[in-house]
């Protein structure tokens, strides 16, 4: 269950998704609580200093407990096959890129990259990542055998050095944390981008 709610705060009036625990279909290779990964994706984008989801924090609504993610009015005729197509989204892309491969995002579809009026490109519908085992199912291949820019290495070995904040840590496994972070330095160490061989590492439907 996917919701889009109105929230208030002090008078001001906005938008935001809501995804409450109750509404999660069961899945048989990802445990209850889906709507927690969705916030944890948030607390790592927001460790690395990459923006690229948006605030996602833990409410109790109307039907219980869940996630709350703001709103981004997007233009929604753009996805990431049609975003590829610009160079000057590419930087954010590749970070996208970045993220899914160290959170083994299992469902990264084309709909799910959402360009904002300031041309900010955002991560949304993160809650199949942090999974233990390889899940990795993503669009982004493009940068496929590319050298990963420095910006992204450098976050990457920050956060290795100093750890997982501990409101992440809370929300992930010790054991989803370990394989975090040892995906993390898998991806500083091979210093480019990964590529699908099998050819099988896609989500469907696509978009």
């Amino acid at each position: 269950m996917t919701l889009l709610v109105e929230v208030t705060l002090d008078g001001r009036r906005g938008l935001a998704v809501y995804k409450p625990a109750r509404g999660e279909r069961p899945l048989w290779d990802f445990p209850p609580g889906l709507f927690k990964r969705e916030i944890a994706a948030w607390e790592l984008s927001e460790a690395l200093g990459w923006g690229l989801v948006p605030r996602t924090i833990r409410r109790d609504g109307p039907f219980g407990e869940g996630a709350l993610q703001r709103f981004i009015d997007a233009d929604f005729e753009q996805h990431y096959f049609t975003l590829r197509e610009h160079e000057a989204h590419h930087d954010q892309l590749r970070r996208i890129c970045a993220f899914d491969l160290i959170t083994n995002n299992a469902d990264r579809k084309s709909g799910h990259c959402l360009l904002a009026p300031d041309g900010t490109v955002y991560g949304i519908d993160n809650g199949l990542c942090f999974h233990v085992d390889p899940k990795l199912r993503t669009v982004i291949w493009d940068f496929a055998g590319e050298p990963i820019p420095a910006p992204i290495v450098d976050d990457l070995s920050r956060l290795l050095a100093t750890g997982l904040p501990r409101r992440l840590r809370k929300l992930l496994a010790q054991d989803e944390r370990e394989a975090l972070l040892r995906r993390t330095r898998a991806l500083v160490g091979a210093g480019s981008f990964p590529a699908d061989d099998s050819g099988y590492r896609y989500p469907w439907p696509l978009v």
